[in-house]
């Protein structure tokens, strides 16, 4: 056999077992499609795919491309160690294109092996209906502190349309419509939308659903975003503890970030199927900012331990889930 015919013939074996194992990085991905359905001229409409690291080695996106300018992407948190997540963010660019749209997104791991994965979207751009502005944007919000905005929907076309709902996902999301205004050829609402007191805090990234009496398409989105922060914050939110024997120590730290000084009383944990230490010698002196040095002693049980990291403070009506963090081991002998 020449060169050439064995460099065939190993390609041709090597292809199955490639196949295979870019499974790896498709694993990591809770969905590879979404249809965002009927969305308004220039309006804002993003979808995250997002990805978990489910291996012990680092994971990195090289590099993430749309096969139509009509889909933009961007990558969030492009390198994971295990357990963490980030997303590949899909935009439809409703400002310079308009009818059905459909988009391949080729996303690109260069660690810890190379693969690609690719993603598909699809869309309805209206001409017809515009928000002004193109999405309800909340910005960065206290925890507990009640929001209202309020857009403007201009729909051009027969004069009997009319929104006849507003369909809200969240409890905490409400939304009071205006009677429609006849201007010209087009009819006019003004929305206000309120976030409860009772908004937990996190990013906020959903849509409305507008229902309208066109019978062709009778739902519209638009979406509601924001971040709504908590006076006191933990970091890392999943603190990876690494593979470890029964018996065996590990080292960590906790970073905890708050508005006001406050006092840490204690940081306990449940279930730990071991014994977590932490240090608080300097915790006890009001800070802003407390990094709190975390030992954890594996226990006898195998397998990956999943424990919820709590902190006690001494800061008034904050809520508890905010100061959470989670603790990850393996447990193998």
């Amino acid at each position: 056999m020449n060169m050439k015919n064995l460099l065939v013939a190993l390609i041709f074996i090597c292809l199955p077992n490639c196949a295979l194992a870019e499974n790896w990085a498709t694993k990591m991905f809770e969905t590879l499609e979404h249809d965002f359905g009927v969305v308004a001229r220039g309006a804002k409409a993003e979808y995250r795919f997002v990805f978990k690291n489910l291996y012990m080695e680092d994971v990195h996106v090289q590099s993430a491309r749309s096969s139509c300018g009509c889909t933009l992407v961007r990558v969030e948190n492009p390198s994971l160690k295990t357990y963490e997540t980030g997303a590949i963010v899909a935009t439809v660019n409703s400002r310079a294109f308009v009818g059905a749209r459909s988009a391949t997104i080729t996303v690109v791991f260069d660690q810890p092996y190379y693969a690609e994965v690719q993603l598909r979207v699809r869309s309805y751009i209206r001409s017809d209906i515009v928000f002004d502005p193109e999405s309800v944007n909340f910005g960065t919000i206290d925890c507990g502190s009640p929001a209202e905005r309020t857009i403007t929907i201009r729909y051009s076309g027969s004069r009997s349309w009319r929104i006849t709902d507003v369909v809200s996902p969240l409890p905490y999301l409400t939304a009071t419509l205006s009677e429609p205004s006849i201007l010209g050829s087009e009819t006019v609402y003004r929305l206000t939308v309120k976030l409860g007191e009772e908004a937990p805090p996190g990013t906020l990234a959903d849509h409305l659903i507008l229902k309208t009496n066109d019978r062709t398409s009778d739902a519209v989105p638009l979406r509601v975003e924001g971040t709504i922060v908590s006076p006191i914050s933990v970091t890392p939110s999943t603190l990876f503890l690494g593979r470890m024997k029964p018996g065996e120590k590990v080292s960590k730290q906790l970073v905890v970030r708050s508005k006001q000084p406050i006092r840490i009383s204690k940081v306990d944990c449940e279930p730990c199927n071991g014994v977590l230490e932490a240090d608080l010698s300097r915790a006890g002196n009001p800070a802003t900012v407390h990094v709190i040095p975390i030992t954890y002693t594996a226990g006898e049980e195998l397998g990956q331990i999943v424990a919820n990291i709590r902190i006690h403070t001494d800061a008034p009506s904050v809520n508890e889930s905010s100061l959470l963090a989670r603790a990850v081991a393996v447990v193998q002998k």
